[in-house]
């Protein structure tokens, strides 16, 4: 897959967040590592196929279900005569194409001819028809270790969904590329949503593996029911290991750079900044009209994975993080000083409600426009990330 793996050593390791990009830059050694020992766990097919055994499957996947050999594992199941049966695939579609929110329709696989059936929209749980005829469900998506990205309300479904029909779930893991630290606002029950299902920070320091047994094990699912759960773990993986994607696991985090600021810039879908959708490097910058545009602008334009981009054909000013340090952290900094660039943070967070649900929590958006520093309002953070510290230590299968 051509991986790229580093280990990053922190010089003050201590501190649960740098200040500012700039100090976590000027705060980090970064060494290089041969990334050959790592194995994920789709690439152990032996172990896999012993577990299928003669049953019928249906993987829930998408775009970023490869293997090394950048085969998809649909692919790679189907030439091992398993009886892969169904697909089922999450926001952004099959083959990851679909801007953020858009419908997706049930489809078939062009290649295998597989029946495709979509778990976003109004359609987020499998049905007991959806699951007529499985014997084992196998769930294998990257995730990027945030707590709005839906790939793990995804899995809460189908966990939940199997668990009430005694199904069994196969997790096949994969790396965490922002697994190496926990930080932001826990979620409040009250503000529950697609975009944040369960009482995790932001950023949540799990594999994919881990975040299913915690699932599981806090009884999240609906009525306490408990899923018949396996997890084939990753090899040689570590969670100081930051873990560079081979595929784009959305189609507006492109690069290792995008992934690392994703927890930061989300914040900005909740206001009339534009995060770079649109541009050649979503995720990777921000901006607006009112922002000045002497030292860098940009104007989106529709593009695939972002048909009607936020300030399309419009210049807009704003701030190139292109060159961050790949040990960057979730920060606020980058919302607060935009908001004080325009200058009216109450009509600029214009989608309050949403606003909210990233950050699963109103005193955020309270604190943000009381003029709190980030300082400030880590603070009130403190306790509740440690009480998640304890919880997460259960279920961790990595050093």
């Amino acid at each position: 897959m051509g991986l790229v793996l580093f280990f990053v050593f922190l010089l003050f390791s201590c501190q649960s967040h740098p200040g500012t990009s700039e100090q976590s830059t000027k705060n980090e050694v970064k060494v290089a590592l041969d990334d050959s020992s790592l194995v994920i766990g789709a690439e152990r097919m032996e172990e896999l196929i012993e577990i299928i055994g003669g049953r019928s499957v249906a993987l829930v996947g998408n775009q970023t279900s490869v293997l090394n050999n950048n085969t998809h594992l649909v692919d790679t199941l189907l030439s091992r005569d398993l009886k892969l049966v169904k697909v089922f695939s999450p926001e952004h579609g099959f083959r990851g194409t679909a801007s953020a929110g858009q419908k997706i329709d049930n489809s078939k696989d062009e290649k295998t001819g597989l029946p495709i059936v979509s778990l976003y929209g109004d359609h987020k749980k499998p049905t007991k028809e959806d699951l007529a005829n499985i014997e084992l469900v196998i769930f294998d998506i990257q995730d990027v270790g945030v707590r709005f990205y839906t790939y793990i309300s995804t899995l809460h479904y189908v966990m939940e969904a199997c668990a009430e029909l005694g199904l069994p779930v196969l997790v096949l893991d994969r790396p965490n590329p922002n697994g190496d630290y926990i930080d932001g606002p826990i979620l409040e029950l009250a503000h529950r949503s697609f975009v944040g299902m369960h009482p995790v920070p932001v950023v949540h320091g799990m594999t994919i593996g881990e975040y299913a047994l915690m699932i599981n094990g806090e009884h999240w699912l609906k009525d306490s029911v408990q899923c018949d759960l396996t997890i084939l773990p990753c090899k040689n993986y570590s969670h100081e290991m930051v873990y560079s994607l081979p595929v784009p696991p959305s189609p507006n985090l492109r690069s290792d750079i995008s992934v690392r600021l994703y927890p930061s810039l989300c914040f900005f879908e909740g206001t009339t900044v534009s995060v770079g959708r649109g541009t050649d490097h979503p995720f990777e910058l921000y901006g607006h009209p009112d922002m000045g545009k002497d030292e860098f602008s940009f104007k989106p334009k529709s593009t695939m994975g972002a048909v009607y981009p936020k300030h399309q054909n419009i210049e807009c000013g704003g701030v190139n993080l292109i060159d961050e340090s790949l040990a960057s952290r979730f920060t606020l900094s980058y919302l607060i000083r935009a908001l004080k660039l325009i200058g009216d943070p109450v009509s600029t967070i214009n989608r309050k409600k949403f606003f909210i649900l990233l950050s699963g929590t109103e005193k955020l958006y309270n604190q943000i426009i009381s003029g709190l520093s980030e300082n400030e309002i880590r603070k009130t953070w403190h306790r509740d990330l440690e009480d998640y510290r304890g919880m997460r230590a259960k279920y961790l299968k990595y050093d």
